[in-house]
């Protein structure tokens, strides 16, 4: 049998194959030429950006240092934009797993008990009712109290909820020097009691004291910045205006001093202050104070002497605002015109048709402030997200232990030093108010995220972990407390 192949046919499609490779080819080319162009454009400063670059200012001494450090082994990728969609993701508020109302009846009390024969009887003379504790207190601090000095003993106690016994710590008499002990007593989840010991000259290697006058904290802040770091100044200030006392509001014409216990911190980890005293330095008054407890699975807060916590107005306070424009609620949604249908050859009208106004819920509070105001991190974290996100326009997310997250948009710029996976201590410049993205005019728009799902930090019932002192926490109060407090009068 034989077969006739056409050979013109051949010839044609061995012309349209060889066109067609060549072709290819030509594509190849300009798409390797198109992504060279695009990646030199990336690495090239853009030339569109019209938003004023704003550069931080950092004047410090090198024992001092700033509220940044490079995380070089961050899990995000070394790129000035992160795209976790999880970070966008709106989670449904059944998913919120934190506690919506926390210990409120937490409570410290404090002072100096006259020393007496019967010392081994202090819960019960301080209002703790617990039979267990007191055999445990009896059997475990005769060699304590003999080691006591002075007339009196310091403690200072915190009950929980239905006046549970918390913490007690004691102190060798109101003398502080090398010899001064604190113990300790807490619950153990085992039944029991636990006990902890700690000595002043321990805690005095990276304590330094320092004193301010309140008038300069309070008007001056130069003078603040002379002594302390400058991630320190702002958190410094914030402190003093929630503890400073009302009824005694003319306290700044006075000589008040503030008496700070001030760790300033190395290369491996952040400067903090520890105490705080609003202090008559004639008399050693105390006026007010509040104290720094550190946690390790959620950022540490600062309480008062009273049990108080203050850490909410921390957390609600990135920048130096005029007032809140909007908080948390319903908003009308852009909505765009319809022309009405046509009918019998009529002209068109060009009135909108009348539709049900829309709404969708505004999630985050809107601080209203002039362009370029500096925006400062409310709290330690690590900068999960920076750059252009659509409605939010240029955004920081910073992320914090306990998977919390907070949110910082509509930045007119960021600071320059600032990249995706750097770690900021609280009170660190991060960014300045702009109006980008889905904005009215400017204004910081703020979020506070708790496992992916949106809290509302000004909600009076609203009492999350970050502002509540947690059971095993305590202890770590009513030491710190004893330890670094002003001494107590005999």
């Amino acid at each position: 049998m034989k077969t006739n192949v056409n050979c013109s046919s051949l010839v044609s499609r061995g012309a349209i194959k060889i066109i067609g490779i060549i072709f290819i080819g030509l594509l190849s080319i300009q798409s390797l030429n198109l992504i060279a162009s695009a990646q030199a454009q990336s690495s090239a400063p853009s030339k569109t950006n019209k938003a004023p670059q704003i550069k931080q200012k950092v004047n410090i001494s090198s024992n001092k240092q700033i509220g940044l450090k490079d995380n070089s082994a961050s899990k995000y990728p070394s790129s000035n934009m992160s795209l976790n969609p999880e970070l966008f993701k709106r989670k449904d508020e059944s998913d919120f797993t934190g506690n919506a109302l926390g210990n409120l009846d937490y409570r410290v009390q404090h002072g100096c008990l006259r020393r007496s024969f019967t010392e081994d009887n202090l819960p019960s003379s301080i209002g703790i009712n617990d039979r267990l504790f007191s055999e445990f207190f009896k059997n475990q601090t005769a060699r304590f109290f003999d080691t006591m000095r002075g007339n009196c003993i310091p403690y200072a106690v915190a009950f929980g909820a239905r006046n549970r016994f918390d913490s007690l710590s004691i102190m060798n008499g109101p003398t502080q020097d090398s010899k001064t002990e604190v113990w300790t007593f807490t619950p153990s989840a085992a039944g029991s009691f636990l006990i902890q010991q700690d000595y002043l000259r321990d805690e005095a290697k990276r304590f330094t004291e320092v004193q301010i006058p309140l008038r300069d904290v309070l008007y001056d802040q130069r003078k603040v910045g002379d002594q302390l770091p400058v991630e320190l100044v702002w958190e410094l200030n914030s402190l003093i205006k929630q503890i400073y006392p009302e009824e005694n509001n003319s306290l700044e014409n006075t000589n008040s001093t503030v008496r700070l216990i001030v760790d300033f911190g190395d290369k491996e980890h952040w400067a903090q202050i520890w105490a705080v005293e609003i202090i008559d330095p004639t008399s050693k008054e105390v006026f007010s104070s509040a104290y720094w407890v550190d946690r390790g699975d959620i950022p540490g807060g600062f309480f008062t002497n009273n049990g108080e916590a203050i850490e909410r107005a921390f957390w609600t306070n990135p920048l130096s605002y005029r007032r809140i424009s909007r908080g948390v609620g319903s908003v009308r949604a852009s909505s765009s015109s319809k022309r009405v249908a046509v009918k019998n050859g009529a002209a068109p009208s060009t009135a909108p048709a009348p539709t049900k106004q829309k709404y969708r819920t505004h999630m985050g509070i809107d601080y209203a402030a002039p362009v370029g105001t500096p925006v400062f991190s409310v709290a330690t974290g690590k900068v999960a997200h920076i750059g252009y996100s659509g409605a939010f326009g240029n955004l920081i997310i910073l992320e914090h232990p306990g998977n919390y997250h907070t949110y910082y948009a509509h930045l007119s710029n960021y600071n320059v030093e600032l990249e995706l996976g750097n770690e900021v201590r609280r009170g660190f410049e991060i960014g300045y108010v702009g109006s980008t993205g889905r904005s009215t005019g400017p204004h910081l728009h703020f979020e506070l995220r708790k496992d992916g799902v949106y809290v509302d930090p000004y909600a009076t019932r609203m009492q999350l972990d970050l502002w509540s002192m947690r059971d095993n926490e305590s202890g770590l109060l009513t030491r710190e407390i004893l330890l670094l407090g002003s001494p107590f009068k005999n």
